[in-house]
């Protein structure tokens, strides 16, 4: 049985309220159209998330499944796969086309529908396997395929006006959630109940600023005792003890933008070692956020950094770089690689730009002071400076947390 190979959805509803200005989004289609004329590229396929969304306003869910964005100097128009009916028409500032499952090259002939003759196509060389790269040369032969990532990323580290609004009320959120971690922490309390109070607290003050958005991936990580040691340690159900350090990570998304709060706790009591090196962590991370001025190399910063952490003989103690930048990423997609504080990044700050400072040490179980310390601020760079969005205190005199002790 022979059956339709894309499907139409277009019209199916109105279109969903935008997370930004029509004039927000032509800007960042033409910056990239600009790109492409330069560089002599007939027509861009975007395949990763970030990318999509960043030029389109909508964000897929994968589930298996290819999805795209083609751009030319005339149109912008998402791929999306039937299943998802017309959320994705919904979602895009441009057009739509749906293909179908019942040929698996169907996701190719919606592609071959948009980019027509074109003979120089932008692709994004650091998303695309080599599973889809040979089926695109084979789908396409005598098509030269070019990079367009590189160009992309450098494009979306200088944020706009509508942009820097968007992350400054998501901060707020951020702080929110933060406070909701400390309203939950207890001695006896797991770290999964004060995760779940954070990312319900945020979720429901998402809601309410911004009633029309999809409520997708904001979450929490609050990690207690040795599970402190990594940034990036999942949730467990350990119980918080008397003397833990603790960490709190709150991460609201809204249309596949992420912030992130960060802060080092005490339950109940930190032991002096634990208070020295916290203290400590703080002065870096204080004189972090004062590097971060245009004109700044990302390298220079992370350099006057470890020199702090030299001296107190904590350098060893380091395992990441100092900050990052914020936009359209998150724990599973997504990063402005070009724009980190790190020892291998040349890249100079410039206004526009918005960057966390996350100083980070992890002293190993056994010794005195063990565990993770990290504190973490987004700050705008700034003609002459930056401004710090993150209003959440931090250090011994503000999070030494003595919440009333829960039965086991």
């Amino acid at each position: 049985m022979e059956r339709e190979r894309l499907q139409n959805y277009v019209g199916n509803g109105d279109k969903a309220v935008p997370t930004f200005t029509p004039a927000e989004m032509r800007r960042r289609q033409d910056a990239i159209r600009s790109h492409m004329a330069d560089a002599d590229i007939d027509a861009a396929l975007f395949t990763s998330y970030h990318c999509i969304n960043y030029y389109s306003d909508f964000l897929y869910c994968q589930f298996g499944r290819r999805y795209g964005l083609v751009i030319d100097q005339d149109h912008a128009t998402t791929i999306s796969a039937g299943i998802d009916g017309g959320q994705p028409w919904r979602r895009t500032f441009g057009d739509n086309v749906t293909y179908t499952d019942w040929r698996k090259d169907n996701y190719f002939h919606a592609i071959r529908q948009l980019v027509g003759k074109a003979k120089r196509i932008g692709i994004e060389f650091d998303h695309v396997n080599i599973e889809t790269l040979n089926l695109l040369k084979e789908e396409f032969p005598g098509i030269d395929f070019v990079d367009i990532a590189a160009a992309s990323m450098r494009l979306r580290m200088i944020k706009s006006a509508e942009e820097i609004d968007h992350i400054t009320e998501m901060a707020r959120i951020a702080d929110v959630g933060g406070a909701a971690c400390v309203e939950a922490t207890a001695v006896g309390v797991p770290e999964r109940e004060v995760a779940l109070h954070s990312t319900q607290t945020m979720i429901r003050e998402i809601a309410r600023t911004w009633p029309h958005a999809e409520i997708l991936d904001t979450w929490t990580w609050f990690q207690s005792g040795i599970n402190t040691d990594g940034a990036h340690n999942p949730v467990t159900s350990r119980r918080i003890e008397r003397g833990d350090i603790l960490s709190l990570n709150c991460f609201p998304m809204v249309a596949g933008y992420y912030v992130a709060l960060e802060r080092t706790l005490f339950a109940e009591e930190a032991s002096d070692e634990h208070l020295r090196l916290w203290e400590f962590n703080c002065k870096v991370h204080d004189r972090g956020k004062e590097l971060l001025v245009p004109g700044k190399k990302c390298s220079e910063i992370a350099e006057e950094l470890n020199e702090m952490y030299a001296v107190e003989n904590l350098l060893q103690y380091r395992s990441f770089g100092y900050g990052h930048s914020f936009g359209v990423l998150c724990h599973y997609y997504g990063r402005e690689a070009g724009l980190e504080l790190r020892e291998d990044c040349e890249t100079v700050l410039e206004p526009g730009m918005v960057v966390s400072m996350e100083p980070m040490i992890t002293i190993p179980e056994g010794q005195p002071g063990a565990g993770g310390y990290r504190e973490h601020d987004i700050l705008v760079i700034e003609d002459g400076g930056n401004r710090n969005i993150t209003g959440f205190p931090y250090g011994p005199e503000h999070l030494i947390v003595k919440g009333k002790a829960k039965a086991a």
